[in-house]
């Protein structure tokens, strides 16, 4: 019987062994992916999962993520009582970070008329 050995480098040997130490090195290799296997099965392994991802969450400040929790119900409120152009300034500035330049430039009007428009947005 034959057996094969791949190698980390990608190098493959074959040798030659007697019969039953082959079918004993196969049962021993098929019990070894039996183990593997129901382990695996059973528990989560954390080098599969995101460290930065949902499970691993770790706000840097512990008492401002709770803050911000709180906050988001009465936020998603006073969003709801703006006009859509209102609520789409919003969004730009403050979730997607654009500067006020930018926008102005994009909608073909002055910085200082975006700014009052923030302003009376921020006042509702």
């Amino acid at each position: 019987m034959n057996i094969r050995y791949e190698f980390t480098n990608g190098e493959i040997s074959e040798i030659e062994v007697d019969e039953t130490l082959g079918g004993l090195l196969v049962e021993l290799d098929r019990q070894e992916y039996n183990n593997d296997h129901k382990e695996t099965h059973r528990h989560v392994s954390l080098d599969g999962l995101d460290y930065e991802g949902a499970l691993f969450a770790s706000p840097d400040d512990p008492a401002a993520e709770v803050l911000r929790q709180e906050d988001a119900p009465r936020l998603l409120r006073a969003m709801e009582a703006l006009s859509p152009s209102q609520r789409e300034l919003v969004r730009r500035v403050y979730f997607k970070r654009e500067r006020i330049v930018d926008i102005a430039r994009t909608e073909g009007l002055t910085k200082q008329s975006i700014h009052k428009r923030l302003g009376r947005t921020l006042k509702n």
